[in-house]
């Protein structure tokens, strides 16, 4: 939207600048050199005005237009541009000179005047284009000279396709848990975009919930969320969504959200800070120490003989020992020891008795068993 503003200033005062010079008095008053005393000297200059104005003007604009289109940069970097525009103009408009003193072509001073500065115009405006797209990237010859992406406070997290499609990301900033930008890259909103049209009725709805969840977390005030549409060379030469947001993230020196835990590991290789939801939510689920109590109730058979599976609210499988033949029965248990993963947490406990009140997966307060004396 900035850069559509910007091109229309730019049409306005190219239009300005070639009707205030066309309506100049000094180019239509007759040429007082003419032999001929006719007005053929005021029509070469309206002509050569107009034409240079157009030609300039469009072809400018229309190479603007077709090259790619970013966002408004930042008003140091137009600013830097703007200067070298017209550094850029001051050297090369002595050629027009040269142009009309070699083709002995009978303009006015006021002519030239004129086309010298439409074109300082347009090479301010094309300087300022190529900043605004290559800003990021770009080292100018001057050493020491470049604009870098600017980070203002906390570190952007980065998300990725199973990050977004998790859900669980909103809901920690939605906790006030982490108040870092997030950032979507445009590979990845197109990835998931891929993921909701699938023909698979499982990957479909899947990339439907992610949608959702991307437009919630837009719609929330609370959460600072960016569809980021700069092109990172590097990510470019690379192939798959999981090289590119590798290569992002440590363009933008960001951490990577993702449940993925390959991912996970690749990240950590190429020294990209990373965050697992999957560790996160372990990380913040109840701590169950050897000899405590808990409630839980059987819902199938374990792998091992004698064995009964249960789930706490948070979804932590419990394995208990001597439960096989308790399904659908709230069971006490005394947890004997705990494993935990990036793929989840598992508690494995021994049956102790029946619970004596109906509720499920209730977590009864840990009660500390006195250490039998050993005979």
């Amino acid at each position: 939207m900035s850069s559509w503003i910007f091109r229309m200033l730019f049409i306005i005062v190219i239009a300005g600048v070639l009707f205030v010079s066309l309506s100049s008095k000094a180019v239509w008053d007759p040429d007082p050199d003419s032999d001929t005393g006719t007005d053929t000297g005021r029509g070469l200059n309206f002509w050569v005005i107009l034409c240079s104005g157009l030609i300039m003007g469009i072809g400018a604009f229309f190479i603007d237009v077709l090259t790619p289109k970013k966002k408004l940069g930042a008003l140091a970097g137009v600013f830097f541009a703007l200067l070298v525009g017209m550094v850029i103009s001051w050297a090369i408009s002595p050629l027009v000179d040269m142009v009309i003193d070699t083709h002995n072509i009978n303009v006015k001073p006021e002519a030239v005047s004129a086309i010298k500065w439409m074109m300082a115009i347009c090479i301010c405006y094309l300087v300022i284009g190529i900043v605004m797209r290559t800003k990021d990237d770009v080292r100018f010859v001057v050493p020491y000279v470049e604009f870098s992406k600017q980070i203002k406070g906390a570190r952007p997290m980065i998300l990725d396709t199973s990050a977004i499609i998790d859900g669980r990301i909103a809901d920690l900033y939605q906790g006030k848990l982490f108040d870092a930008p997030l950032v979507v890259p445009r590979f990845v909103l197109n990835e998931l975009q891929l993921i909701a049209d699938s023909a698979d009725k499982l990957k479909r709805t899947r990339g439907r919930r992610g949608l959702d969840i991307l437009n919630k977390m837009q719609s929330d005030t609370d959460i600072d969320i960016e569809i980021d549409d700069t092109p990172v060379p590097d990510a470019e030469d690379v192939k798959g969504v999981d090289q590119k947001l590798v290569v992002f993230t440590k363009h933008y020196n960001g951490r990577l959200a993702t449940t993925d835990y390959n991912l996970s590991k690749v990240a950590l290789v190429r020294s990209v800070d990373v965050v697992n939801i999957n560790d996160l939510a372990n990380a913040l689920k109840v701590v169950a120490l050897p000899g405590e109590d808990m409630q839980v109730k059987i819902i199938k058979p374990g792998e091992e003989s004698d064995q009964g599976i249960g789930y706490l609210s948070d979804g932590t499988m419990i394995v208990v020992e001597g439960a096989r033949d308790k399904i659908g029965r709230d069971v006490l248990i005394s947890v004997t020891s705990s494993l935990q993963t990036s793929a989840g947490k598992m508690i494995f406990g021994k049956f102790e008795g029946f619970a004596q009140n109906g509720g499920r997966n209730n977590r009864r307060p840990p009660v500390r068993k006195p250490v039998r004396p050993s005979v």
